[in-house]
This record gives structure tokens, C-alpha cells and sequence, in this order.
């Protein structure tokens, strides 16, 4: 499938320079930063959640683990995670479970972690579960620079 379109127009007005990584087929983000031979922690794992009245994506490294407490504090609300289909349905040119960070393409509003930001390159998944985006911080803050910044996970 490659990059989705959305992510690849999204990444093209931005005027962020990427390059794709293919792998192995992989079902996580972890796994794909195995099968990419990449540390996971350069890998943003994105989760997509909700409030009750809007889906918002949570953004961290593929080591780390949501604390939905901490992030529902930080934005004063409960969260919870979307169910597959309802993900199915918000990245529609996405394969199943290979959900970009980039909420902004979607019109999803976006909290990525701080410490994924400690990370000179960054590879994310773009729409499949065969390939990895790799952007440099500076190009990985530039496609965040409206999401919020928190701490909000912990490693695994």
C-alpha cells in the first residue's frame, strides 16, 4: 500500500523531508521497529483515544505505554481507547492498526509525548503495516508544531 494520502499530502505541505523504510509485514509498532532494525524508541506509536465527545490521538514511543490517567489529568477528561472499527473508520485510507501520529491530516487534535521528542530521528507508521516514514526531530516537530506536548507515558 505504501504511505497513505493523506499522510503523504500532509508531508508534502508541510515541506518536511522523509524517506520510507520497507520491512517485513508487521502488526505493531514495535514489531515494525524490529523488523526495521530500528530502536523502538525512534518509533512513535500512536493511540488513538476518546473523551466521550471528540477522538484524539496520544503519541509515544513504541516502548512506552499510555498512562490514560495522567493524559485525562492533563486534559481534564476520561479517556478511553477507540475500538478498531471506530479507528477504521477515522483513517479511513489506512490499513487496520497502522495509524499515523499525523492527527492533524484527519482533523484530530494530537498529544505526543515529550520524551519521544528526545530523539534525533524519528520513524512512524504511515498508513501500512510494511513500511516506517524516518523524519528528523527538527521534521518531526515541524508536522507536530500544533500537537500538545505532555508526559503521559512510562516504559514498558
Amino acid at each position: 500500500m505504501a504511505i497513505a494520502k493523506k499522510v503523504g499530502d500532509f508531508i508534502a505541505d508541510s515541506g518536511v523531508e522523509y524517506h520510507v523504510i520497507n520491512h517485513e509485514h508487521s502488526e505493531s509498532a514495535s514489531r515494525s521497529a524490529w523488523a526495521a532494525h530500528i530502536k523502538g524508541g525512534h518509533v512513535a506509536k500512536t493511540v488513538v483515544l476518546h473523551d466521550g465527545e471528540r477522538y484524539l490521538l496520544g503519541v509515544v514511543p513504541a516502548t512506552h505505554r499510555v498512562e490514560l490517567d495522567t493524559l485525562g489529568d492533563i486534559l481534564h477528561c476520561r479517556l478511553t481507547l477507540a475500538t478498531e472499527s471506530e479507528v477504521a473508520r477515522l483513517f479511513d485510507d489506512c490499513s487496520v492498526g497502522a495509524d499515523p501520529p499525523l492527527g492533524m491530516a484527519y482533523g484530530l487534535p494530537v498529544v505526543v509525548d515529550e520524551s519521544l521528542l528526545e530523539e534525533d530521528d524519528i520513524f512512524f507508521e504511515g498508513g501500512d503495516h510494511e513500511s516506517l516514514v524516518h523524519v528528523t526531530h527538527d521534521g518531526f516537530e515541524k508536522l507536530m508544531k500544533e500537537a500538545q506536548h505532555a508526559r503521559f507515558s512510562h516504559h514498558t
